[in-house]
């Protein structure tokens, strides 16, 4: 009894913790040019219906600095930006919160706006999980990443490859070609000798002077021979 109700109890805690848990998504990482705006996503995944008392809070923690700074809030259906923090005019809410989005924009960013931007969110009764960071880089322009170098080179390999393939067996099939053609005109040379051996028979098998005029000529050989 005692071990039913202790597995009993496992389960409910365990139901309890998936209903009361919320999951909060951003990119990893952000580049950016100087003077551009740059959008910094943010949602998340709760096992409860989207509530009307959903939050986000984004904050900034710049580069070499410790302490967070709140930036950014949303709640209750109203957006509330910081208009004195280092993001004073130049942030704009673009989320939908009924789309479990709770995206932000920083416009004309500059090198000073390199940092951590994290985002908390809430659903009631979802309201424990962890937040989420994403890291803006600002350049003057935005590096090629290691991974599309990477990608590029194998695609330059890969196409080489196929080009080769493709003309080993054009080589391939033109040679093919040209030995059919020469068979086949030696074949055309033998048979059209034949064939004019053969008319050459038939021409003096059915014309009777030059049979005549052959037969006696061979007589005449003979005769010579006789005589000697």
């Amino acid at each position: 009894m005692l071990s039913v109700l202790a597995l009993t109890s496992v389960v409910l805690l365990g139901i309890a913790s998936q209903t009361t848990a919320i999951v909060v998504y951003t990119s990893w990482e952000r580049h950016a040019l100087v003077g551009s705006d740059v959008r910094l996503s943010c949602s998340f995944f709760s096992w409860q219906w989207t509530s009307p008392d959903v939050t986000f809070t984004w904050h900034y923690r710049p580069d070499g600095a410790k302490d967070n700074i709140a930036i950014f809030h949303y709640g209750g259906g109203v957006a509330y930006a910081d208009n004195k923090g280092p993001f004073r005019d130049r942030l704009e809410f673009v989320g939908n919160p009924n789309r479990r989005d709770g995206s932000i924009v920083i416009k004309n960013v500059d090198y000073s706006d390199n940092g951590t931007f994290t985002c908390d969110a809430k659903n009631p009764p979802d309201i424990v999980g962890r937040p989420s960071s994403v890291r803006l880089l600002v350049f003057e322009k935005v590096p090629v990443q290691a991974g599309v170098i990477t990608g590029a080179i194998i695609g330059v390999v890969l196409g080489l490859l196929i080009l080769i393939v493709a003309i080993y067996y054009l080589m391939r099939f033109l040679v093919a070609r040209r030995v059919f053609s020469l068979s086949m005109s030696k074949h055309g040379k033998k048979g059209k000798g034949k064939e004019g051996s053969q008319q050459k028979q038939a021409l003096a098998v059915t014309d009777p002077a030059k049979l005549k005029a052959a037969a006696s000529e061979k007589k005449k050989q003979e005769s010579r021979r006789e005589k000697k």
